[in-house]
């Protein structure tokens, strides 16, 4: 008798905002599937809010969740998700998946501020994030991943993020952690024992009449300006909640 072959669960959820044409902002895609669900929170002014809710655990194992974003000319857009998104090993072999799509055109703002991920021991993530702005368009991104729960060694991890501004790219990087890693992604020139790893990028048209300086914020967290009108802050702590702080006073400090 024949074995049943896990091959994982597959849901993509998608989101298009566009102006309403009477000072708000419409959606008239918000659409999720499987896992993947996404609800209408209250808005604020002229800025439509989605809140991503996870209908079962995961990633799993062999899993490929995908969410796509497109922010139409003039339109604002603020997505966060209700808890955080746990990496666990399943029944099906090989890595799981999550591909993040976002694109915000001329005019168009979006906030994508999704709680932490969570890389639980055995588990094996790949995040792949990729991000087009318009040259007049605003973005806030913060990623943030987590290590293990309490004492426990994380899974595998391997997270990339790439951001194109007015079709130039100003940002590609990736970070691997956990087993089978490159070697010294836990020692002093990485991540140097620290359990929580996260990155702000801010977009602003106006950071190209006024750049802001490159400067260290505090003993584990730097602001670099990049190519282009953007900031990344960087930041390592001991926990997801010291990662937070860290972050937000950076956001603050940006105005």
């Amino acid at each position: 008798m024949g074995g049943v072959i896990a091959t994982g669960v597959r849901a993509t959820a998608r989101i298009v905002a566009r102006e309403d044409g009477r000072g708000g902002t419409a959606l008239p895609v918000l659409e999720g599937d499987g896992p993947l669900a996404l609800r209408r929170t209250r808005a604020s002014g002229s800025e439509a809010r989605v809140m991503l809710v996870g209908a079962m655990s995961g990633p799993l194992g062999g899993d490929h969740f995908a969410v796509e974003a497109d922010v139409e000319s003039g339109a604002r857009l603020r997505i966060g998700s209700a808890a955080a998104t746990i990496a666990l090993p399943g029944q099906a072999k090989g890595e799981s998946r999550y591909d993040v799509r976002l694109s915000v055109a001329e005019d168009g703002e979006l906030h994508w501020l999704p709680e932490q991920l969570i890389s639980v021991h055995g588990s094996d993530l790949h995040v792949t994030t990729r991000v087009e702005v318009a040259q007049s368009a605003r973005l806030v991104l913060r990623e943030e991943q987590v290590l293990g729960r309490a004492g426990e060694e994380p899974g595998r991890l391997t997270s990339r993020l790439s951001v194109r501004v007015a079709g130039r790219t100003v940002l590609d990087q990736e970070l691997a952690c956990g087993p089978g890693a490159p070697g010294g992604w836990d020692g002093p020139a990485v991540l140097a024992g620290h359990r929580a790893v996260g990155q702000l990028l801010v977009v602003r048209p106006e950071f190209t009449r006024e750049p802001v300086a490159a400067r260290m914020l505090g003993e584990h967290a730097a602001l670099v300006p990049l190519a282009g009108p953007a900031v990344l802050v960087t930041a390592l702590a001991t926990d997801g909640l010291r990662l937070r702080r860290v972050l937000d006073e950076a956001l603050a400090s940006l105005g």
